[in-house]
């Protein structure tokens, strides 16, 4: 598809943008452009354009508002050593983005055309990407745009992706996660939307999440719908558990998880390392005896927006538990080390996952 391109016709000076880079936080200042694509059922996909970073039109009865058929990404733009843009592994993204799609009844947007709008999207705003230990984070996003209160499938959709640049995602640098374990609240259950990502399922996580914050903790640990158990994953990263012996464990994707790209990734170059990764499920209780026994020596958080997290203590309604050595972590920093290399250029690429902009 042809995009049409209107540049800003007043971006954010240089001087500007150069401060903002300098601490960005994370998801309060935006690039200078977007990118927006139209379907209906009548033309299919239409109607490419890259334009300056404005609010959407739409109307009160626009069906996302009443029945959130919208589903979204996450990734990132980094900026090598040497100077170049990539992309770590975007088809994954795409292929993530069409299965939501699918199973929120919404039409299917081509991998090459997702990845074809963020490019564009990267392209116009690439002096947003910022250098050294920060990222530019994009977010590629859908939703029912048609105006109509009947309870089925809109026939008219807007795709969008925005960016902005990023620092850390936690604050406070990389110090070990103190998490909580929500007893009461569940984030999916079997048939549902936990494999998708859409909004819905954040929404139905943030009650947990400001319980978990009312403990002092930096995340949510969410169990399972039907016998509160078993372990499954924080509010928006997935878990890892690291044995004595250096094997590792993570909650298998029965459909109530979301399936992570650095999740893949860490499972594929753990196993390139050496070391062998079960997919395999993991009690809340068996958590508690491993880490008091000694049995578990790190377990960790990974997500797009953070990469790898270590956790250093779990808080419950039942009590709280450590994990004395979180501030060592070697696993989970080599993991780290390895895929944070890759994405910026100082790790060998072999697999082919960078994509240059």
């Amino acid at each position: 598809m042809t995009f049409t391109i209107t540049p800003h016709a007043s971006p954010v000076s240089t001087q500007a943008r150069e401060k903002t880079l300098e601490d960005p936080g994370f998801g309060r200042v935006f690039t200078d452009h977007m990118v927006t694509l139209r379907w209906s059922t009548d033309r299919g996909w239409h109607d490419g354009k890259v334009t300056a970073r404005a609010p959407l039109a739409i109307d009160p009865a626009c069906a996302v508002l009443h029945y959130a058929q919208e589903i979204f990404e996450g990734m990132k733009a980094y900026r090598t050593a040497t100077g170049e843009i990539v992309l770590f592994r975007p088809e994954m993204n795409a292929t993530r983005f069409a299965r939501s799609a699918e199973r929120l009844a919404m039409p299917i947007l081509p991998e090459s055309l997702f990845i074809q709008a963020v490019e564009e999207l990267v392209r116009i705003d690439k002096h947003w990407v910022p250098s050294g230990a920060g990222s530019l984070y994009l977010r590629p996003f859908m939703f029912a745009s048609e105006a109509f209160l009947g309870v089925r499938p809109a026939q008219e959709y807007i795709f969008c992706v925005i960016a902005c640049p990023v620092g850390p995602y936690f604050k406070g640098g990389d110090k070990p996660l103190k998490l909580w374990v929500s007893d009461q609240y569940t984030r999916a259950a079997p048939g549902g939307t936990g494999a998708a990502k859409c909004g819905g399922n954040y929404a139905a996580s943030l009650i947990a999440q400001a319980e978990a914050t009312e403990h002092g903790c930096d995340q949510v640990v969410f169990l399972d719908a039907a016998e509160h158990r078993w372990i499954e994953e924080l509010g928006g990263m997935n878990l890892f558990f690291v044995m004595n012996d250096g094997s590792i464990v993570t909650p298998p994707l029965t459909g109530t998880i979301l399936p992570g790209i650095t999740r893949t990734s860490v499972i594929e170059i753990a196993r390139e390392l050496g070391m062998t990764v079960s997919e395999a499920p993991y009690a809340l209780e068996q958590w508690r005896a491993d880490a008091q026994s000694g049995k578990l020596s790190e377990a960790f958080a990974c997500g797009t927006a953070a990469v790898i997290a270590s956790i250093g203590e779990i808080v419950s309604s039942s009590g709280s538990f450590r994990l004395n050595k979180a501030h060592e972590s070697p696993v989970a920093k080599k993991l780290k080390e390895q895929l944070v290399g890759i994405q910026r250029g100082s790790v060998a690429d072999s697999r082919g996952w960078v994509r240059k902009v």
